[in-house]
């Protein structure tokens, strides 16, 4: 997926997870969008990867491309060490909700996330898509419709509240 297919869906994920919490759907939000973006920290030429390309290249250079990063052992990494030092909740889980998200966009491609790493087992689904392609174009649209509703749902929320 690219990096804005990735964005959009740590957005949604984070909307929709303030729909149903008592979290801070600001936090939540921008927390999710870094999330989403995070695992591909091992690809130099994503958003990520450019943002940050030494730390880019030492972590392509140890794990490669979605192997590490795109796992559950790195997800609860992150868990452990946000828990340890991050004092704000909602910015934990907006964090794990991008990188779930990313995840999850990544296991509908044709190459499919090292989930289980170190087990180097690909996991994806049934039907996969191309990078880029038509179907990613409509997912994205189908996401960015979707964080406009979780969007419009909060603001009415917080505008009642006012």
């Amino acid at each position: 997926m690219l990096g804005n297919t990735h964005i959009v869906g740590g957005i949604t994920a984070s909307l929709a997870f303030a729909q149903i919490s008592n979290e801070n759907p600001l936090v939540l939000l921008g927390a999710g969008v870094v999330g989403a973006l995070l695992p591909d920290i091992c690809h130099g030429g994503s958003k990520i990867g450019r943002t940050f390309p030494i730390s880019s290249k030492i972590v392509n250079k140890l794990f490669g491309h979605r192997s590490f990063t795109h796992s559950l052992l790195f997800l609860f990494l992150i868990a452990i060490l946000m828990d340890a030092f991050v004092p704000f909740k909602s910015m934990t889980i907006g964090i794990l909700l991008g990188m779930a998200s990313h995840l999850i966009l990544d296991m509908g491609t044709k190459k499919g996330v090292k989930l289980f790493f170190p087990i180097k087992i690909a996991v994806r689904f049934p039907l996969t898509i191309k990078t880029g392609g038509k179907v990613e174009r409509v997912i994205f649209t189908l996401l960015c419709l979707l964080s406009l509703y979780f969007g419009y749902e909060i603001l009415l929320d917080i505008v009642s509240v006012a």
